[in-house]
């Protein structure tokens, strides 16, 4: 122990990003053994009651290593459609940020931020570290994860793109967007709602909770399926008290 601590001195401090898919079931040896390797982990929590997401990460650590989890009530944001909705996520990172910065200055030792999915994709956390100031004398690395496409295609068995064709990633808010555009073939996250009007004829391979409670599949032309989709969302976030859902969408 003596000699771990003195190896620990004659470096930086470490902040290590951690990617855990949906579950433990999804830790990669790698990512197990940065888990392992940290003094803390650092979750940010929403709401005042119990979160389940919270819940989650709270397993995926007693498996692996067993490091302390420290909670940070995660500061409010604006989700009502704000007319700047970039201005309105700025400010909620720099709340996130400020929140974060001080359990490092409280904290010393190595620690560690369990990231849903891949910390490369729809995720803030590598903002949120980059905001952090220099002082801090942290030294960062990313320990990539298991992302939602990823665990979307495998279940459904499929390929995300066409022979030698794009696929073109966005979220819910921006869906609209995209087919304007002229996109054809997308993956589509971070969907409070399915507006799907007009998109009748496309064909759509959608999941929820992937490899965790309330996982559901449905796949068919959206104007034969969207009555089922709509009810397996329902059904998946009764069953696990949130829902992340995420699909494919494709041109006839």
């Amino acid at each position: 122990m003596v000699e771990v601590r003195a190896q620990r001195a004659s470096r930086p401090r470490r902040l290590r990003v951690i990617g855990f898919g949906m579950g433990p079931q999804h830790v990669t040896p790698e990512a197990a053994a940065a888990i392992a390797s940290v003094d803390y982990l650092v979750a940010f929590a929403k709401g005042e009651r119990d979160d389940p997401l919270l819940a989650v990460r709270a397993e995926v650590a007693r498996q692996y290593g067993d490091p302390p989890v420290v909670v940070v009530p995660d500061p409010p944001r604006d989700r009502a459609d704000p007319a700047d909705y970039a201005a309105a996520v700025r400010d909620w990172h720099d709340a996130r940020v400020a929140a974060l910065r001080a359990v490092l200055e409280e904290r010393p030792g190595d620690v560690g931020i369990l990231v849903w999915g891949d910390p490369s994709l729809y995720d803030s956390t590598l903002r949120l570290v980059d905001g952090l100031d220099g002082a801090l004398g942290l030294e960062v690395d990313v320990v990539p994860g298991i992302s939602a496409p990823q665990l979307l295609a495998a279940r459904h068995r499929i390929v995300l793109h066409e022979v030698g064709a794009p696929v073109h990633v966005t979220t819910g808010r921006r869906l609209r967007e995209a087919v304007e555009a002229g996109q054809d073939n997308l993956v589509v996250m971070l969907n409070s709602g399915l507006d799907l009007d007009g998109l009748e004829d496309w064909s759509i391979w959608w999941g929820a909770n992937l490899g965790a409670a309330g996982e559901a599949l449905v796949a068919g032309r959206v104007g034969d399926v969207l009555v089922d989709v709509l009810a397996a969302r329902d059904a998946a976030k009764a069953e696990a008290g949130w829902v992340m859902d995420l699909f494919l969408l494709r041109a006839p």
